[in-house]
């Protein structure tokens, strides 16, 4: 029998049961979880890139890492209370998973910290939930901080009588407080045996390449999808996390392919990124190949299940090849919208591609898992998996109860304990069972004439050719809601670019009959989203334009010859850094190697990052390739006017 690292038993269906019966014979709490989760010693937990080698802990390991940093903790932290809150404040790492579950045997609560919120933020989460504590090996907290260096070398402990009794998960942020959410291990108990509905009813999601199972760890692990979803869900089974150096499209592609990555959980901006990207790579080898594929993306819509899984197979495997390759299984996607044409992208060259849904304060409750296209490629998010259970209110608001919701949620200092059904303020719609997310409450827009618009259902039908992204808000205007469109664009888009892309604006507009409702429309230079945002906030972008912080371009006042310098100097920043000098030591008409004496790996490096910035491809080698400022400039200036 093919060892799939499923101890004795016959099959994985027979060994997810057997595991799930032994947490429920238990005590359902953290200790019996870390217990079961870290059973089978000799698989793999977590895998690395080091240079050209890979680099290997199996659970045994991890195991013994974490009783010795729980050791190193009791002592460091000796002086707290049982249970008293201790923060994490760390990037996804296998040193996240040992410090986890370290803070939780010392006794502790751990409280895990999203990075990217503000200080303030932040601060105000700590103070909330009473956090004594924080470790951190990059930020120095008001409370005490330890760093990881601290935990390191301490004396095994045995395996302790008594583990932190919850683990508390910080909100995104997106409104103006953050939400503390508190699980305890009976949740998680649930969220647990709701994962086995899915290899029940799905068999994809547990299919191994090469005996193995692997998910790329991008979400990251304080968040609540990338927290069960990701972490929990697998850990429990014994599977393999992938460490993933860094957010860069050369990383990831290279991680997949290279660990031979099975499972990719993500939210919507890296999918749409990917599937942008990838048109982009088709269009580019001309309008008979662009044509080809559109043909059999055509026809793959056309053809039922079985057939149209063994089209996918055939037609598009050099797609899969310029992609993930082939060991990819199963795909997630959640957090947000995603548009119709990614996910038939993916769906259609191969990849399972399926919606979830959960939040902060549910845990994870579905996930779409027909193949019905209806479904599948319309971004339902099925129905409500066993411990939990959907109903919708008068006023279209999804209602979530059920075993798997939070404890108990704290929201500016006032404690809510779980309490019959939770309004999730998400709008939705049920058809046949299966459940579709139609935005939130608080996006609608009242317009002036008392029409009600939902962003989440007309952005899809608003975004032209040229637009990078859209958003609608409503902006006070004279005591009445004004909806504003507003759209991003490359920063230097030219005037006529602008104004070509207003006019088809306008007719999308004209088209969706909103012409009386939505009157301006605002172009933004550069992306909406900011930072670490993966998900358009609407509420900061309300704020930001009103008080005039957005880059507005107005294309009446847009000069081409002040673009055309603004470029050149954004050019010259680019060269400068790559060569580590000043800016004013860089000539237009410099050549990078021979003037200015740059290298190989440096123009590389600087080629990448302008393709990253800019999201332009730029030619690297040949007659075609570009040396001077100039003429970086001038190639940028003609891809912004395509």
């Amino acid at each position: 029998m093919a060892d799939y690292g499923i101890g004795n038993a016959r099959s994985i269906n027979k060994f997810v049961k057997e595991k799930l019966d032994a947490f429920g014979a238990m005590d359902r709490d953290f200790r019996s979880l870390f217990t079961l989760m870290f059973r089978e010693e000799n698989n793999v937990m977590y895998e690395r890139s080091e240079g050209y080698r890979i680099r290997s802990t199996t659970y045994g390991e991890a195991r013994a890492h974490i009783l010795e940093k729980a050791a190193a903790l009791q002592t460091v932290l000796g002086r707290l209370e049982p249970d008293a809150v201790v923060g994490l404040y760390m990037e996804n790492s296998l040193e996240w998973i040992e410090t986890f579950w370290a803070i939780l045997a010392a006794g502790f609560r751990p409280l895990l910290m999203n990075l990217r919120l503000p200080d303030e933020l932040l601060h105000e989460a700590m103070s909330d939930c009473g956090c004594w504590a924080v470790i951190s090996g990059t930020k120095t907290f008001p409370v005490l901080t330890v760093t990881p260096a601290q935990l390191e070398g301490g004396e095994r402990i045995p395996l302790p009588e008594r583990f932190g009794s919850e683990l508390l998960v910080m909100s995104s942020g997106t409104s103006r407080h953050v939400k503390v959410c508190a699980y305890t291990g009976e949740e998680f108990y649930y969220q647990i045996r709701d994962s086995y509905d899915i290899i029940r009813k799905c068999r994809a999601i547990k299919r191994h390449w090469g005996h193995r199972l692997k998910l790329l760890t991008f979400l990251p692990f304080y968040h609540v999808f990338g927290l069960i979803a990701v972490y929990i869900w697998f850990a429990f089974f014994s599977r393999t996390f992938v460490h993933l150096q860094d957010l860069s499209p050369q990383t990831i592609l290279g991680t997949i392919r290279r660990h031979h990555v099975t499972h990719i959980f993500a939210v919507p901006l890296f999918w749409e990124t990917v599937h942008a990207q990838a048109m982009k790579t088709i269009r580019g080898r001309g309008e008979a190949t662009l044509r080809r594929f559109e043909r059999a993306l055509a026809l793959w819509k056309k053809l039922p299940g079985p057939l149209g899984s063994l089209f996918s197979r055939l037609a598009f495997r050099e797609v899969r090849d310029n992609l993930f390759g082939e060991s990819v299984r199963f795909m997630i996607t959640g957090g947000s919208a995603i548009p119709a044409d990614t996910l038939a992208f993916f769906n259609a060259i191969g990849y399972r591609l399926a919606n979830g849904y959960g939040m902060t304060e549910v845990g994870i409750t579905s996930v779409e898992l027909s193949t019905r296209k209806k479904y599948l490629l319309s971004g339902y998010v099925g129905g409500p998996m066993s411990n939990a259970e959907y109903d919708i209110n008068d006023g279209g608001e999804l209602l979530v109860r059920g075993h798997v919701l939070a404890k108990y949620v704290i929201a500016g200092g006032v404690r809510t304990d779980r309490d019959g059904w939770f309004n999730t303020h998400d709008l939705a719609r049920c058809d046949g069972g299966h459940y579709q997310i139609l935005g939130r409450r608080d996006d609608l827009i009242v317009s002036p004439s008392g029409e009600n618009l939902n962003p989440n259902l007309l952005e899809p039908m608003l975004r032209a050719d040229g637009a990078e992204g859209v958003c609608l808000i409503g902006v006070n205007q004279g005591g009445e809601t004004a909806p504003v469109l507003l759209v991003s664009v490359r920063p230097y888009a030219s005037a006529q670019a602008l104004t070509e892309l207003a006019e088809r604006e306008r007719a999308l507009i004209a088209a969706a009959g909103l012409s009386g409702e939505i009157r301006q429309v605002v172009f933004v230079a550069g992306p909406l989203l900011q930072g670490d945002e993966f998900k358009l906030n609407r509420l900061r972008l309300q704020r930001d334009f009103a008080a005039g912080r957005l880059p507005v371009l107005d294309p009446s006042e847009r000069r081409e010859e002040e673009t055309a310098d603004e470029l050149l100097a954004q050019v010259t920043e680019f060269f400068a850094a790559a060569l580590d000098k000043d800016v004013s030591q860089i000539a237009a008409d410099a050549d990078f190697f021979l003037d200015e004496g740059g290298t190989s790996l440096d123009y590389f490096a600087m080629i990448s990052r302008m393709q990253e910035v800019l999201g332009i491809d730029f030619p690297a080698d040949g007659e075609t390739a570009l040396h001077t400022a100039r003429q970086f400039a001038d190639y940028i200036r003609k891809d912004l006017a395509r």
